[in-house]
């Protein structure tokens, strides 16, 4: 059997409000193996962002265990989990974060040169996914002479140039229309199921969750199956 890519394991997480102290997460236990695309579902405010940054390491749970590819991450130095963050997690946001003053394809290239790619190698790496993305055409394009949907196209491609072993997506298509939606979604599953990438994507859009592997609900703090 396949080592998960992601294990949480008890991950609790509260916040201080005044004088308040707000649990948002009371146990959560998931596990994602490669190559499986999990949605992520529950109503605005149920804490499925929160899930999400502490499953990529931007901030570390009060209580629980997560574990990246057999890695417990607890007590990383913030180098450790800035290497794991660069060289096995990728992310996409409902905003698409893209660099203005760069082309869609530097905006690709620039990520792999970071975690120490040569350029021509990352130029390859990213033309090929652009052009999986339908973008061959617009690989001189910024991000300003795109539209929203080539946009969130590029930052796809940007999250898997590096070949991440795990994909956290929050609300990746919620700025677009649905037909434009379901064109970008099929095109990010395509390219996470070829990568061997396991996934967890947040979303409210019920035709999207549906195509995925398996559905968990954030209700009242922890994770149920749908």
């Amino acid at each position: 059997m396949n080592e998960p890519v992601l294990t949480l394991s008890g991950v609790r997480r509260s916040f201080s409000q005044g004088d308040e102290e707000i649990t948002v997460l009371r146990g959560v236990d998931l596990a994602i193996a490669p190559g499986e695309i999990v949605a992520l579902l529950g109503p605005s405010g149920a804490g499925k962002s929160t899930l999400l940054h502490l499953a990529g390491l931007l901030e570390p749970p009060d209580a629980g265990k997560i574990t990246i590819m057999g890695e417990d991450c607890a007590g990383l130095s913030d180098d450790r989990r800035t290497a794991l963050r660069r060289a096995r997690i990728g992310f996409v946001y409902q905003a698409h974060y893209l660099l203005p003053e760069f082309t869609a394809l530097e905006n690709v290239i620039i990520p792999q040169m970071i975690t120490g790619k040569k350029r021509r190698a990352a130029a390859i790496r990213a033309e090929a996914l652009l052009g999986e993305m339908g973008l061959a055409e617009r690989l001189a394009h910024y991000p300003a002479q795109l539209s929203g949907g080539e946009q969130q196209r590029v930052a796809i491609a940007r999250a898997l140039a590096s070949a991440p072993q795990l994909l956290l997506a929050d609300e990746p298509t919620g700025n677009l229309d649905e037909r434009t939606a379901g064109q970008v979604f099929g095109e990010l599953i395509k390219l996470v199921r070829s990568g061997r990438a396991g996934a967890l994507i947040a979303t409210h859009n019920a035709a999207l969750a549906a195509a995925m592997d398996r559905q968990v609900v954030l209700h009242n703090g922890v994770l149920v199956v749908d």
